[in-house]
């Protein structure tokens, strides 16, 4: 039997193992799965070193929106211990002009509403239109969310908006990398990830029709058919 092959999945803002449930079913066979927890952390930087401390040696990566940028610090801190590269609906710049007011609006309301109204004004903004009467789907992401203290949602935005500059990481990849994202991502959309794999000598780009931001969790098979591709590929 082939030995499988060691992975990280990164969750993003607000999220857990459950933002990848679909993929660690779909991949156990092949993978030897670790997800680690992002919650109480306040720096990309910190959570690339937890991440990188949760694994063997060498690994694959592959991380969502937040978890894509800690998958880039992951590789400049120890790019020889990375075997392939996965960023999903991700970006690579640091906080722009407008973010923080963006983000601000969301803490208000955690501050002043708790984190169920945060996701019923977060939520829809992050999916196909067509899904916004999913109640499964939006059920399952509410239940993450609502997983995350108002305190830990302050550190991560705190993390976001501290983010170092990592514009120059694509010309440093070296390993098989794949981007990608869902068609209708407005805050990650598929043109930035088309500048990076620009960028970046071995990569590939994949772009899911008919979903937003939560890809992994809108399109759950042709994100893990993408994954297996990538990892045996």
């Amino acid at each position: 039997m082939p030995k499988k092959i060691p992975l990280l999945l990164l969750p993003g803002l607000m999220c857990d193992a459950d933002v990848w449930r679909r993929q660690i079913d779909s991949l156990r066979d092949i993978a030897d799965i670790i997800v680690p927890e992002f919650r109480g952390l306040d720096s990309l930087v910190e959570m690339a070193r937890k991440s990188l401390a949760l694994a063997p040696t060498q690994f694959a990566v592959a991380g969502h929106s937040m978890g894509g940028r800690v998958a880039l610090e992951v590789y400049r801190l120890a790019p020889e211990r990375v075997t392939r590269l996965a960023l999903l609906d991700t970006g690579v710049h640091p906080a722009g002009a407008g973010e923080p007011a963006k983000r601000q609006v969301y803490l208000d309301i955690a501050a002043r509403q708790g984190m169920p109204a945060v996701a019923a004004a977060w939520i829809p903004t992050m999916v196909h239109p067509d899904r916004r009467n999913d109640r499964k789907l939006l059920d399952a992401i509410e239940r993450m969310i609502t997983r995350t203290t108002v305190a830990e949602f302050e550190g991560q935005i705190h993390a976001l908006l501290q983010r170092p500059d990592a514009t120059i990481v694509p010309r440093m990849i070296a390993c098989p990398t794949l981007l990608l994202c869902g068609r209708e991502d407005e805050w990650s959309p598929p043109e930035q990830h088309a500048a990076m794999a620009a960028e970046i000598r071995n990569s590939d780009l994949v772009i899911i029709e008919h979903a937003g931001h939560m890809v992994t969790m809108e399109r759950p098979e042709e994100v893990s058919r993408a994954l297996q591709e990538w990892l045996t590929g």
